[in-house]
C-alpha cells in the first residue's frame, strides 16, 4: 500500500478544502442552530460533481476512488459533519445501486445523483433499531409488481428526501427495494425522536407507506438477501464515516490550537505550557492514526477486499478518537470553549453523535470480534 496521496488526490484535497472554506464553513453554525437539510450546499455540489465522486462515468459520475471519497468526506466534515453525513446516505444508496442494482435501476437513477437526488438509506424501525434481520415493513408480489406497506423511522434526509433504498419483509426474507418518494402511498412526518443533539441536518422524519406500487426492476439483488446486501453497503460505508470523525477532530484541534497560540494566560501563550503541549501531542498523533486506518481501509476496498475488520476498526477508533479530541479542544479552550458562540459545542455533539450513527461502538466491537473468531479457527483449521 503506498500511504502517499496522488497528484491528482491532493489537488481534489485542495479544492474541497478551499469549497469548504468558502460555501460550507461560513454558514455552519447557524444551520446547526436552525437544524435544517443543507439542500442548496447538496445541490451545488451535486454539479461539481463532489456527490457521484464514486460512481462510473458511464452513469454521469466522476469514476474515483474509495480513498478519494475519504478525502472528501474528511474535508466536508472538518466545515459541517451533518453536511458530510447527508453525503453518506446518498454514497449508501449509490453504492446499493451500483453492487446489487440490476441495469434498469441503474439506468434510471444513477444519472439522477449528479442532478443533485437525494436519497435516504432506509433500514431503521421503531421496534427494531440496528436490528435488520427483522423489519415489520412488507412488501408483497402481486403480478410483475411489488405492494409496500410499513413505516421507516429516523430518515436522517428528513423532508428533503426524494429516493428511498428501503428494506422489507417478503415471503423469501427481507429484501431491498428502490422506492421514489413521488410514488403514490408515501407520507412524511415529524419523528417523534425527531430532534437530534448532533449532525443535526433537519429533523428526522418517519415515512409511512401505505399500498405503494413498484415494478419488478425496482427489487434490487436477490430476493431474501437483503440483509447481506444492507452489511456490505454499511460496511463500505464505514471509511467514509471514519473519515468524518477524522474531518470533526481536525477542526477541533486546529481551532484550539489556534486559540491556545493567541490566548495569553500567567504572563505566557497557553500553548506554551507543557501540559497543553502534551495535550495536541495527543491530539494530533491519534487524528494521523485514524487518518491511516480510515486510508488503509478504503484502499483494501478499492482492491476488491471487503475489508470488514479494518473499516470497522476505522470507525471505531476514529469515532471514539474524534469525541476524545473535541473534549480536550474544549478543556483547553477554557470557559471559551463551553460558549455557543465557539464552534467546539457543535464539534463534540458531532463527535458523539457519530458514535452511533452508521454503527454504534457496540456494532463494531461485534463484527470485528467475530472476524477474528473466524480467522483463528480458520488457521487451526489449516
Amino acid at each position: 500500500m503506498n500511504l502517499s496521496l496522488t497528484e491528482e488526490q491532493l489537488s481534489l484535497r485542495t479544492i474541497i478544502k478551499d469549497y469548504t472554506k468558502n460555501c460550507i464553513v461560513p454558514t455552519a453554525d447557524e444551520r446547526d442552530r436552525a437544524d435544517v437539510y443543507p439542500v442548496d450546499i447538496i445541490k451545488d455540489m451535486a454539479k461539481l460533481g463532489y456527490t457521484t465522486l464514486t460512481v462510473p462515468q458511464q452513469f454521469r459520475g466522476e469514476g474515483r476512488s474509495k480513498v478519494d471519497l475519504c478525502i472528501l468526506m474528511e474535508e466536508v466534515a472538518y466545515g459541517c459533519a451533518a453536511t458530510a453525513i447527508s453525503l453518506i446516505t446518498i454514497f449508501q444508496a449509490q453504492t446499493m445501486l451500483l453492487t446489487f442494482g440490476n441495469e434498469k435501476v441503474k439506468q434510471e437513477y444513477l444519472p439522477m445523483f449528479r442532478d443533485g437526488l437525494v436519497a435516504s438509506y432506509s433500514l431503521t424501525e421503531a421496534a427494531r433499531g440496528s436490528d435488520i434481520r427483522s423489519v415489520d415493513t412488507k412488501a408483497v408480489k402481486k403480478g410483475d409488481k411489488w405492494v409496500i406497506n410499513g413505516k421507516k423511522t429516523f430518515i436522517t434526509s428528513g423532508s428533503a428526501v426524494e429516493f428511498f433504498i428501503l428494506l422489507a419483509e417478503t415471503d423469501k426474507g427481507v429484501s431491498i427495494f428502490a422506492v421514489d418518494r413521488n410514488l403514490p402511498g408515501i407520507t412524511i412526518e415529524t419523528g417523534e425522536y425527531s430532534q437530534t443533539f448532533g449532525l443535526r441536518n433537519g429533523p428526522h422524519m418517519d415515512a409511512y407507506f401505505t399500498d405503494v406500487i413498484l415494478p419488478d426492476y425496482c427489487l434490487i439483488g436477490v430476493e431474501g438477501k437483503g440483509v447481506k446486501q444492507a452489511v456490505t453497503v454499511l460496511n463500505n460505508s464505514r471509511t467514509a464515516a471514519a473519515a468524518i470523525s477524522v474531518g470533526i477532530a481536525r477542526a477541533a484541534y486546529e481551532n484550539s490550537l489556534h486559540w491556545a497560540a493567541n490566548r495569553l494566560a500567567f504572563d505566557q501563550k497557553v500553548i506554551d505550557f507543557q501540559g497543553i503541549q502534551w495535550m495536541f501531542t495527543d491530539m494530533l498523533t491519534n487524528i494521523n492514526a485514524a487518518r491511516l486506518l480510515t486510508y488503509q481501509a478504503a484502499f483494501l476496498l478499492d482492491e476488491g477486499n471487503p475489508a470488514i475488520t479494518e473499516a470497522s476498526q476505522a470507525k471505531l477508533f476514529a469515532g471514539q478518537m474524534a469525541t476524545k479530541v473535541c473534549t480536550d479542544a474544549i478543556q483547553i479552550c477554557g470557559a471559551y470553549g463551553t460558549t455557543v458562540n465557539a464552534p467546539f459545542g457543535r464539534y463534540l455533539r458531532d463527535a458523539k453523535a457519530y458514535e452511533i450513527a452508521g454503527g454504534s461502538n457496540e456494532i463494531l466491537r461485534n463484527s470485528i470480534g467475530k472476524e477474528i473468531t473466524k480467522e483463528f479457527f480458520k488457521k487451526q483449521v489449516v
